[in-house]
């Protein structure tokens, strides 16, 4: 009796300290950390990549990749004013615990995709002003047919430059893997679209409003 006792106190104690081994495993092969990007904070737990070894840089940037959209190449990572340079270092190497705070800067699209969404921000802006013009045609209360005409003018050279900035935004050619501009691109698209169709029934408005006044005209001097 006394040696089954013993043989299962060596079993409870092998047992244990295997279950401790492995938890000491598992928290050396993942870690929490937050990174701070921009006004953003994320909460990134990075697992290692390879079996029994701690999370490098690298698991992290590929981590942060994922949750922000930055690609690797343009991530600079940054711990106690540290720069983490070196992307097959262990995150312990450079001191990096669960729980402790990074931050990151870096954007999500290459030089070239900015300079396209630049173009695009730009005609954004274009299509911002033709609308405020027509906007303050539009709010002309005096429907007299002298004031209908200028509004009548106004719309048609409003219309005219949407034309022009579709034929500008056909023109871009984007490549297939700036999402950012794409998506732009088709935003803006379908606003100067709205906006054309919106010139179409003010167009159509005044025409009607001129056509009743003329009536009216012909019914006094009759």
């Amino acid at each position: 009796m006394v040696e089954i006792s013993l043989l299962l106190d060596a079993s409870r104690g092998l047992h244990a300290s295997v279950n401790l081994r492995n938890s000491f495993k598992m928290s050396e092969e993942s870690l929490t950390v937050t990174v701070a990007y921009g006004s953003t904070k994320h909460s990134i737990t990075v697992t290692s990549q390879e079996d029994g070894k701690s999370p490098t840089v690298q698991d992290l940037s590929d981590s942060l990749t994922q949750a922000t959209g930055v690609p690797a190449a343009s991530q600079k990572l940054i711990f106690k004013g540290k720069s983490l340079k070196d992307m097959e270092q262990t995150l312990s190497g450079y001191g990096v615990k669960s729980g402790c705070k990074l931050m990151m800067i870096g954007k999500r699209n290459s030089p070239e995709e900015e300079a396209e969404l630049k173009k695009l921000k730009d005609i954004e802006k274009s299509v911002e002003h033709t609308a405020k013009k027509l906007e303050k045609g539009f709010l002309a209360k005096d429907l007299q047919v002298e004031a209908l005409g200028k509004l009548d003018h106004r719309v048609k050279i409003a219309a005219e430059q949407f034309m022009k900035i579709l034929e500008q935004l056909d023109a871009l050619s984007i490549p297939e893997n700036f999402n950012d501009c794409k998506m732009k691109k088709k935003g803006l698209v379908k606003t100067v679209q709205d906006f054309l169709a919106q010139c179409d029934k003010i167009e159509a408005c005044i025409s009607d409003h001129l056509t009743k006044i003329q009536s009216k005209n012909l019914a006094v001097v009759d």
